[in-house]
């Protein structure tokens, strides 16, 4: 099945975070809490302004992006788990050097 978002709405899948702190101690699954990053897997094609012109959304397909711990809604399409949320709900893109 694959999943096409309408408007501003972004489809995003969650990065697995560490599972070991700095300093080498292993963090058990349960302990663990949900990331808070992810990679953006497909984009909408936008919201309309006041004027009705398609206002296109900043981020892209590819773009490793942060939001809150319970943004979106969790869907699961072929086993995996995907978030879809607002282009609002997301806080910034990750970006490295």
């Amino acid at each position: 099945m694959k999943l096409r978002p309408l408007a501003d709405r972004v489809i995003v899948k969650r990065v697995e975070s560490e599972t070991k702190t700095a300093s080498g101690i292993v963090i058990p699954d349960n302990a663990a809490e949900k990331p808070d990053q992810g990679e953006v897997l497909a984009v909408g094609p936008g919201k309309r302004n006041d004027k009705g012109e398609l206002a296109a959304l900043t981020v892209k397909v590819g773009d490793r992006v942060l939001f809150g711990k319970y943004s979106g809604q969790t869907v699961k399409v072929d086993g995996d788990e995907l978030l879809v949320m607002k282009e609002d709900d997301l806080f910034a893109v990750v970006e490295t050097k």
